[in-house]
């Protein structure tokens, strides 16, 4: 097996230290994972994939990370909340839902009922005498195989702006 010297700076002494022991004292394992990572993420960004770190579960959740591309994105709105369906297509050529509901806002003053009858009815009662309450957002992610198994997870607009992107190449390099 070959050798390689690497150089530290006194500066990095600490970090390769460090490596070293969450690696389970093996420096070269340290390095050839942290290599592996930086070429999968850069050879990555060359095809058109960056990272992508979403937020899953109720309120404050948990974060999620992969290397994926934005295919399009959907926003369902009504009185009390949004909701932000995006879908993007993974390095492994799966597609993945990231569904953002916000929280459930519901009116609890007097006045509530004038807010559902337009901008001209609550015009008046814009005061900070207000009282309000919701219900935690949620987010969810999903993954799937193939673009005909998202038909029943989205609405069908984004489906087909979904399938549409699939008639196109992830890039396309251009001779001008």
């Amino acid at each position: 097996m070959p050798n390689k010297t690497i150089y530290v700076s006194d500066s990095d002494q600490e970090l390769f230290a460090r490596a070293q022991e969450l690696a389970g004292g093996s420096l070269s394992q340290a390095i050839t994972t942290a290599l592996r990572r930086f070429v999968e993420f850069e050879e990555g960004k060359l095809e058109g994939f960056e990272e992508v770190v979403v937020k899953v579960g109720l309120g404050v959740g948990r974060k999620v990370r992969f290397s994926g591309m934005l295919l399009a994105e959907w926003m369902d709105t009504t009185a009390t909340s949004v909701a932000t369906i995006k879908v993007y297509q993974s390095r492994t050529g799966k597609f993945v839902v990231h569904t953002e509901r916000s929280p459930e806002w519901k009116d609890q003053s007097e006045n509530a009922e004038k807010w559902s009858q337009g901008w001209r009815a609550w015009v008046g009662n814009l005061s900070a005498n207000q009282s309000w309450s919701f219900t935690e957002g949620e987010s969810t992610l999903d993954v799937v195989d193939t673009v005909e198994e998202l038909k029943p997870k989205i609405p069908a607009k984004l489906y087909d702006l979904v399938a549409s992107a699939q008639d196109h190449p992830l890039i396309e390099d251009l001779d001008i």
